[in-house]
């Protein structure tokens, strides 16, 4: 198929091709890896200035996406590519094959990274979902770290870089810069631009940043960092959420409310233990969705408040497709129980097709795994939220399924939330990330006007 690329497509392209390291934060659905593509056809065959390309992604995205960009445009269809996945033999077969674009999940970076150590061959690495490698203690991000002075171009593609907060920020440029902006190390950037919020002794919880802090931040990133928001190229259909509010009964409310005060919630059978804080968070989203793994990781049903305004959104529907995104094995198990036309979403089967095709009426997906790059804007504009996701970057690029280019309808995106229940805050919680996060891609957008009339 012919490319003609978007201005702002060509622009992305051009800041790859311009700036050994760099970001592209752009908003899901503008297209990063067609223009990272593009910029790697240009880097190997236009200027001869690489040899061979490391792509690093989620396994779904690795597995799929791009290899599909590459065999769909005529531009690109030439580009050879071998995906390092699967088993230790298969790895190693895939990196011993000649290829231009070598693809690789993410989970198999410290491998890899062991496997060549200060061999390491790939002088162009481009981290799809950069925002994956912000834990400075996880072991991918070491083990990039240690190969880091090895590199020669290194590209991070993300729509999310700071979900949470914005010291999430510091490794994802130190993998870009080492350190030359944001500073060597992650304390020495906390120390400069933070102060300690939520203390206990030594142990710190939260941090806050300084006056003026958040301004400074942006501006050492922005030679760096080109951000656009898709609302502001892409003329999309609205989006429109929904609240769907759901209530316990009395007998409900009372094992919530228990379990919320004591950590501890008896049962018939058994007893469901919340032994901190992040397991009593879990615990109480779970109940909110209708079942609860108790100590022996049973399922103990509570109640079908959610399950019923499923069937609600279906029946409204009037067989339109549904993306339904659940949280946990049992909301997955009694929404199949109810309704034997769901397909639990399944890529190696074929089921983006068949769903992009209209042949699946209601399409399960966990956020997790079907976050990042998958194509299903073809197959229906309505999502149902079952159970609720903490993290800001699952949310949106779980959206961004359906609501992206090439969508033809207004995308409708329904929440189930329990009232008075943990469900009240988590989206309140996603409202606040997003409005920091789009502060963040505001403050460092491309000045694409400007370059134009410079």
């Amino acid at each position: 198929m012919d490319c003609q690329l978007h201005d702002y497509q060509r622009f992305s392209a051009d800041w790859v091709l311009d700036h050994p390291y760099c970001g592209l934060l752009l908003d899901m659905g503008l297209g990063k890896t067609l223009s990272s593509l593009t910029a790697i056809e240009e880097l190997l065959h236009t200027f001869e200035s690489v040899d061979k390309v490391l792509v690093i992604a989620p396994l779904s995205v690795a597995e799929k996406t791009w290899s599909d960009e590459i065999e769909k445009w005529d531009h690109l269809n030439h580009l050879t590519f071998s995906k390092i996945l699967g088993n230790q033999k298969q790895r190693l077969e895939a990196l011993e094959k000649k290829a231009d674009v070598y693809l690789i999940n993410r989970e198999n970076v410290v491998w890899l990274v062991d496997y060549y150590k200060k061999r390491w061959p790939f002088e162009t690495v481009i981290i799809d979902e950069i925002s994956s490698f912000k834990d400075p203690k996880s072991k991918r991000f070491k083990a990039l770290r240690k190969v880091r002075p090895l590199i020669k171009r290194l590209v991070g593609l993300t729509g999310t870089p700071a979900p949470n907060t914005l010291i999430d920020l510091w490794p994802q440029i130190y993998l870009m810069d080492q350190g030359e902006r944001l500073g060597k190390t992650i304390g020495a950037y906390r120390n400069r631009y933070f102060y300690p919020g939520q203390t206990s002794g030594y142990a710190v919880y939260s941090w806050c940043l300084k006056p003026g802090a958040e301004e400074e931040i942006y501006s050492k990133i922005s030679d760096i960092c080109v951000s656009m928001k898709s609302k502001d190229y892409l003329k999309l259909p609205p989006r429109f959420n929904n609240i769907i509010e759901v209530a316990l009964n009395k007998k409900e409310e009372k094992q919530y409310k228990q379990l919320e005060r004591d950590l501890l919630l008896p049962l018939t059978d058994s007893d469901v233990v919340a032994s901190n804080a992040a397991v009593l968070s879990n615990k109480l989203l779970q109940l909110a969705n209708g079942c609860i793994y108790d100590e022996d990781g049973e399922p103990q049903f509570i109640h079908d408040a959610k399950i019923e305004a499923l069937e609600r959104v279906i029946e409204d529907a009037q067989g339109q497709p549904i993306l339904i995104f659940y949280s946990y094995k049992h909301d997955l198990a009694r929404i199949q129980k109810r309704f034997k036309e769901a397909k639990s979403l399944d890529v190696k089967a074929g089921d983006i097709k068949k769903w992009n095709n209209g042949e699946i009426p209601l399409l399960l997906a966990h956020p997790q795994s079907a976050g990042h790059g998958l194509n299903l804007q073809q197959g229906g504009h309505i999502i149902v939220w079952f159970g609720l996701t903490w993290s800001l970057e699952y949310y949106q690029q779980a959206n961004a399924r359906l609501d992206r280019q090439g969508q033809k309808e207004s995308v409708i995106v329904h929440h189930i939330v329990t009232r008075d229940t943990l469900d009240e805050k988590v989206i309140k919680v996603l409202e606040q990330k997003e409005k920091g996060q789009d502060a963040l891609l505001e403050a460092v957008k491309a000045k694409i006007k400007e370059v134009a009339h410079g």
